[in-house]
């Protein structure tokens, strides 16, 4: 049996295992334990949207966790902002620091904890629109263009993404439009599909689809992130004003800077577990 951790940022949900625990398959274990109807059963339902492994090394200063996120369909993702989020709630728990480095395959990053609001802001670098960085198939970046009948923006903000922006994003089939983009000939890696549409008060509200999880979620870090580096790059919000995006499951802010970006919302430790290490098929 595996101990597990169950958190969720913003209802972004992910299994938490302390990388000290061996399991044997990862893969067998997220597919296993992430299906939504067949895996883990919790406060929120059935399933969860990946495995966050976890490596703690509080010797330094601030402490740093190596971060290795394992979807839904067992492959890995360079970067998620709001898994992020629950690794550096997961690490401030163990070693009462309020500051954390966080390693992953995108970069390091670092976040702060304010234990006070429950609340969890990572840095989340500097998106890019290059598209060798994205990746996209296009001579230059890819903005405002039509992939499979949507007009969208490609930006890499950790992982890529296709940012398009509508009237209203609950008037649009989600599930429909988007595993057509998302695995477009334009995008060699494949690319999650987010939808944003403007909330009046200088946010937005925001959907995406995911890359891994081939669904959409409740919420999406990098995705939020990438709806604010599109508005950025379009001229349409404020550099270096926190903007509110809000996916289905709740509030989040993010940050445009010249430096790069930031991403902030609560996070929320649910339970605590054990599982049976998956045996691969």
């Amino acid at each position: 049996m595996i101990p597990a951790e169950k958190y969720h940022g913003t209802g972004n949900d992910f299994l938490v295992v302390d990388a000290d625990h061996s399991v044997p398959d990862r893969r067998a274990f997220a597919r296993t334990h992430c299906d939504r109807e067949t895996g883990v059963e919790g406060e929120r339902g059935v399933g969860a949207d990946g495995v966050l492994f976890l490596a703690l090394e509080p010797a330094f200063s601030p402490p740093r966790v190596v971060m290795t996120l394992v979807q839904p369909d067992g492959s890995t993702a360079a970067m998620c902002g709001n898994g992020a989020r629950c690794a550096a709630a997961w690490a401030a728990d163990r070693t009462d620091s309020d500051e954390v480095m966080i390693d992953t395959p995108a970069g390091t990053r670092r976040a702060f904890v304010d234990r006070d609001e429950s609340d969890v802001e990572v840095d989340m670098g500097r998106p890019s629109f290059d598209p060798a960085a994205v990746p996209v198939d296009a001579d230059g970046p890819l903005i405002e263009s039509e992939v499979e009948g949507m007009t969208v923006t490609a930006v890499n903000t950790g992982v890529p993404h296709a940012v398009a922006f509508v009237d209203d994003v609950d008037a649009v089939d989600l599930e429909a439009v988007a595993p057509p983009v998302r695995h477009a000939d334009r995008f060699p890696a494949g690319a999650n599909v987010t939808l944003a549409s403007a909330d009046g008060h200088g946010g937005f509200r925001q959907r995406t689809f995911e890359r891994g999880v081939e669904g959409e979620t409740d919420a999406c870090g990098t995705g939020a992130v990438a709806v604010v580096a599109v508005a950025d790059e379009l001229g349409t919000v404020n550099r270096g004003t926190p903007v509110a995006v809000r996916p289905p499951g709740g509030d989040l802010a993010v940050t445009v800077t010249e430096g790069g970006t930031s991403l902030r919302g609560p996070v929320v430790r649910e339970f605590a577990t054990e599982l049976p290490a998956a045996q691969t098929p």
